[in-house]
């Protein structure tokens, strides 16, 4: 299956926040993660490449320093960051993985969470990463692979997300073949336990507004049939989304 590019200048610029918003345990447990495996030394200069609304920036900016370069090819999501994610030691800039705006050997770490299937040039993209990373740094990639996906309870009320996934993510194999070539080796590789929602209605409420970028390659009548379904189980109680999951964490250096 070919699938067209997300346009996050449409409408996920607009939701996303609050759609995909990320509760402060959850973004203080993140940071844990990542301190496990980024260089030891303080501060740290990181890019936070594909950083869209701007979820993570300020928090790492905090947690190890700075400076933090959020590097987003979205106008919409950039804007939406600059306006409600700004920090002092955060800078947004215009950019994408496969070009990325800084010098050579500047970055200790490169965080990219659920932003690396939507790269388009991958190889370029693992190019450029090992430019701007220092010797010794980390790639982070918060990433679902296709080989081993994750349980998702609303695939059954849409039925052609399961092949729209395959299609989107790489597998772990493949992203290892990617990064290997450019001199990279898995140093961990870790599944976090994530609290999504904090309730059942949040969960169903936030997936209303489409935050996830599946649903853009979903037609207008393949979603509103979706919604309508289970609509219908929820009133009939049949539908208990959880409030956890696991979300998987590959670790890179060279």
């Amino acid at each position: 299956m070919t699938l067209q590019r997300v346009d996050y200048d449409d409408h996920q610029h607009r939701v996303y926040a609050k759609a995909r918003v990320i509760g402060a345990d959850m973004l203080s447990r993140w940071m844990e993660v990542f301190a496990e495996t980024l260089p030891a030394a303080r501060p740290l200069a990181l890019l936070d490449l594909g950083s869209g609304t701007g979820r993570f920036s300020p928090a790492l900016a905090d947690s190890f320093g700075g400076p933090v370069y959020g590097v987003e090819p979205s106008a919409g999501m950039r804007a939406v960051a600059q306006a409600d994610s700004a920090h002092p030691a955060v800078t947004y800039l215009e950019g994408e993985a496969a070009a990325i705006p800084l010098e050579d050997a500047s970055i200790d770490g490169v965080l990219m969470f659920l932003s690396f299937h939507h790269v388009q040039d991958k190889p370029a993209a693992v190019r450029e990463i090992a430019r701007v990373l220092r010797p010794g740094g980390r790639v982070l990639l918060r990433q679902v692979f296709s080989d081993r996906p994750p349980p998702t309870w609303y695939n059954a009320y849409f039925p052609r997300l399961d092949a729209i996934q395959a299609s989107m993510f790489p597998t772990l194999s493949e992203t290892l073949e990617l990064f290997g070539a450019a001199g990279f080796r898995q140093l961990d590789y870790q599944q976090i336990e994530e609290r999504y929602s904090d309730t059942e209605e949040e969960a169903i409420e936030r997936l209303r507004l489409r935050g996830i970028s599946t649903f853009d390659h979903l037609t207008e009548d393949e979603i509103t049939s979706g919604f309508a379904r289970m609509d219908a189980d929820r009133a009939a109680g049949r539908l208990h989304p959880p409030l956890m999951g696991r979300s998987d964490l590959l670790v890179l250096g060279r």
